[in-house]
């Protein structure tokens, strides 16, 4: 089951390539961003809400003050650089941190500025994406070596390893042929979730662009083709922090004005979510109004069992209604007057609009 407290986003990249404004733009945090190289030393941290409109509006309907977004963890890495698999810039430090993240956000600097150093003098989007990627294939054959080695020791005396360390060797080839895992399809992730490696991890590639290309679809077309079958998002850095400043109608108007519909931490997110196979559900009561974080295809007992394990294990009903239709009927009391409200048992699969109200025993 998904626990917020451990969903961790690692923003990754060259330096100087707007990873620090970033931060401090989504997470409203005041990370050092200089321009030089390593100005990120040890990782900035920021917790963040998902936006949700649903719970205001619930809050309204149920006239309590306390709504509880959920969250995500923000995690801003020192720039890597060429070597860092190595050592080289403190990268083996730097890339330690990764391991910890759910979900790898590189970051690709894809604007012109003579004002902001280049680490590599030239700015080629290709080139930064390879080196940081060859930095996270090298990490993992070293990584992966190690294991291969133990494995096949011990595959001699346990026939039951072998499986196991067949898998192994199936990403060392990949790896050696400089090919990061999250390129493949047939690798079976799940007998690798052990080594915690940098390129199992799912990866999101964020464009840090200038204004024009924001509004440019042929450009981001050109920019998304460098990273085919993986997810995009297009963000100008410094956009995203000026919206931090601005009233939500101000920012609205913002975001229109560059043919935008959502701010970058929106796409981020539903990104990250979309990555990772995740959904929210809803609880809501006079209490608090609150939104909580499972996987796509959980049963109603695991979404209880975010709550708190006691319920998982006591569950006995759901109570269920659709937001929109609690929205639209006033109050749960009319909602179940009008049949709107079901009581679903064990094997129901939760669904993202889901209002939930779980029957346990203590």
């Amino acid at each position: 089951m998904v626990d917020m407290s451990s969903l961790e986003i690692g923003i990754v990249g060259l330096p100087n390539v707007g990873k620090s404004t970033l931060f401090n733009a989504l997470t409203k945090n005041n990370a050092l961003a200089a321009n030089y190289p390593f100005a990120t030393i040890e990782p900035n941290v920021g917790i963040v809400a998902v936006p949700d409109p649903r719970l205001s509006k619930l809050a309204e309907l149920y006239n309590t003050q306390n709504i509880i977004p959920a969250s995500i963890k923000f995690i801003d890495i020192a720039g890597l650089v060429e070597g860092a698999s190595k050592g080289d810039g403190m990268g083996n430090k730097f890339l330690s941190h990764v391991r910890e993240c759910s979900v790898i956000c590189q970051v690709v600097r894809a604007f012109e500025d003579s004002n902001v150093i280049h680490v590599n003098d030239t700015n080629n989007p290709k080139k930064d994406i390879d080196i940081i990627n060859t930095e996270l294939v090298l990490s993992d054959l070293d990584t992966l070596e190690r294991r291969v080695a133990s494995s096949s020791k011990l595959a001699k005396s346990d026939p039951k390893i072998q499986p196991i360390l067949d898998e192994y060797k199936k990403a060392l080839d990949y790896l050696e042929n400089n090919t990061p895992l999250f390129d493949t399809e047939n690798i079976d992730f799940e007998l690798l979730k052990d080594l915690n490696l940098l390129t199992a991890k799912k990866v999101i590639y964020i464009f840090n662009v200038d204004e024009s290309t924001l509004q440019d679809k042929t450009k981001q077309e050109s920019l998304k083709s460098l990273v085919s079958n993986h997810l995009v998002v297009f963000i100008n850095a410094q956009l995203e922090h000026e919206l931090n400043s601005l009233s939500a109608e101000e920012s609205k108007e913002l975001l229109e004005s560059y043919g935008q519909k959502e701010s970058g931490l929106e796409q981020l997110i539903t990104q990250s979510y979309k990555a990772l196979g995740l959904q929210s559900f809803l609880t809501a009561g006079p209490k608090e109004v609150r939104a909580w974080t499972i996987k796509k295809g959980s049963t109603a007992p695991q979404a209880a069992g975010v709550i708190h394990t006691d319920f998982e294990k006591g569950f006995i009903a759901a109570q269920v209604v659709s937001y929109q239709d609690l929205i639209d009927n006033g109050s749960i009391a009319n909602a179940k007057e009008k049949g709107l409200v079901r009581t679903e048992g064990r094997t129901y699969i939760m669904k993202p609009d889901d209002v939930v109200e779980f029957r346990f025993n203590n």
